[in-house]
C-alpha cells in the first residue's frame, strides 16, 4: 500500500514533506550531481541578499558531539547574480524552489522580495529573520514579534498573491508562539522553524573560541528536541497555519516526530553534509513509518499528538483554509 505524502504550504502543492533547508544545499547544482532534483518536495536556497557578502571570517564551523556549529555569515554572490544564474537554472527544470531572503533593514527584505516578484521560477518566499537589524542596535528580527511582523508584512506587501511567504522563527525567544503568532497577523502564509540557537565551543588547545566570529549557530541532532517543542507550541497556537519543521533531522522518525507535532513539511539540513542522498533517504523512511502505523495519508499524521485518542482527521489542507 502506497502511502499520499502529499502536502500543502498555503495553496502550494508538494508531491511529499521533505525539503531542504536555507544554506545547506546552495542553490541546487551540487545536489542535482547525485539525485534529480524533482524527487524532493522542494529545495530551499541559501539566504539571498541584495549585495554580494563574502561571509564572516574563518573558522567558520566547528564540529560538537551531537551536531555542528557554523559561522558562514549569509555568504553569497548576491541578488542580482541569483536572478541571472541560480535562478533560470532551477526554473528551466522546473524545480520548486523556495527562496530563502535575508536583510539588514525592512526596507533591503522589501527590495529583495520586489526583486523576486516578476521572477519566473519562484514557488514560495522564505524570510530569513535570524538577521540582525542594523536600525536597531543589530537586534535579530526572530525576536521580537512587532520586528519580525513588520518585516513579514513589507515582503508581503510586495509579493505576488500566489507567492506564499513563509517566516522562518528563531528558537532563541521567550515566546515563540507569540512571534508566530504576529508573522502570521502580518500576512505570513507559512512558517519554518527553528532556525539555528547560538552557540559556542572553545578548542582546548588553542584555548580560544572555536570560532573567529565566537559564537555561531548550532545545528545538528542536538536540537532536535528544541525543534519538536516549538512546533508543537506554535501548532497548538495557531492549528490551522502550514509549518515547515527544520533542526536536527537526521532520520524518517526525525521527520515523524515534527509531523506528529504539527509540521507538514520537513527541512533537512545538516545530514546532507555527509549523506547527500538524505533527503530521498528520510522521505522514505518516513513513508515506511506511515505505512507500518496504518497510515493513508501523510496529512493524517500532521499534529497528531495533540489530538485526542479516536479523534478524526483533517486533510491539511481543509485545515489550512480554516
Amino acid at each position: 500500500m502506497s502511502v499520499d505524502m502529499r502536502t500543502f504550504l498555503g495553496h502550494v502543492e508538494l508531491a511529499n514533506p521533505i525539503t531542504t533547508a536555507a544554506g545547506c544545499a546552495a542553490s541546487g547544482r551540487e545536489l542535482a550531481q547525485f539525485f534529480d532534483l524533482h524527487r524532493l518536495g522542494a529545495l530551499v536556497t541559501r539566504s539571498i541578499t541584495m549585495a554580494p557578502r563574502a561571509g564572516r571570517p574563518t573558522p567558520r564551523m566547528a564540529e560538537t558531539p551531537a551536531g555542528l556549529l557554523n559561522a558562514v555569515g549569509l555568504q553569497g554572490p548576491g541578488v542580482d547574480a541569483f536572478l541571472e544564474r541560480e535562478l533560470p537554472w532551477l526554473a528551466q527544470r522546473g524545480i520548486k524552489t523556495i527562496v530563502s531572503v535575508g536583510g539588514g533593514t525592512v526596507a533591503e527584505y522589501a527590495a529583495l522580495a520586489r526583486r523576486l516578484a516578476d521572477a519566473p521560477g519562484v514557488t514560495a518566499v522564505e524570510v530569513n529573520l535570524s538577521c540582525p537589524n542594523i536600525e536597531d542596535r543589530g537586534r535579530v528580527f526572530a525576536r521580537e514579534g512587532g520586528a519580525a511582523a513588520e518585516v513579514i508584512a513589507s515582503v508581503r506587501s510586495v509579493m505576488r498573491y500566489d507567492v506564499p511567504v513563509i517566516a522562518k522563527l528563531a528558537p532563541d525567544v521567550a515566546d515563540i508562539a507569540a512571534v508566530a503568532r504576529a508573522c502570521v497577523d502580518a500576512g505570513a502564509d507559512a512558517l519554518s522553524m527553528i532556525n539555528n540557537p547560538l552557540g559556542m565551543s572553545i578548542d582546548t588547545v588553542t584555548l580560544k573560541p572555536s570560532l573567529a566570529a565566537v559564537t555561531g549557530g548550532l545545528s545538528g541532532p542536538a536540537i532536535l528536541p528544541l525543534a519538536v517543542r516549538c512546533v508543537w507550541q506554535v501548532h497548538s497556537a495557531l492549528p490551522g497555519t502550514p509549518i515547515i519543521g527544520v533542526g536536527g533531522v537526521m532520520t524518517g522518525a526525525d521527520a515523524f516526530q515534527l509531523i506528529l507535532a504539527g509540521a507538514c513539511a520537513v527541512g533537512v539540513g545538516t545530514a546532507l553534509f555527509h549523506d547527500p542522498y538524505a533527503c530521498l533517504r528520510i522521505e522514505r523512511e518516513l513513508e515506511d513509518l506511515l505505512r507500518a502505523r496504518g497510515f493513508q495519508r501523510l496529512a493524517d499524521a500532521v499534529g497528531l499528538a495533540h489530538r485526542p485518542p479516536g479523534s478524526a482527521a483533517r486533510h491539511l489542507h481543509e485545515e489550512s483554509s480554516l
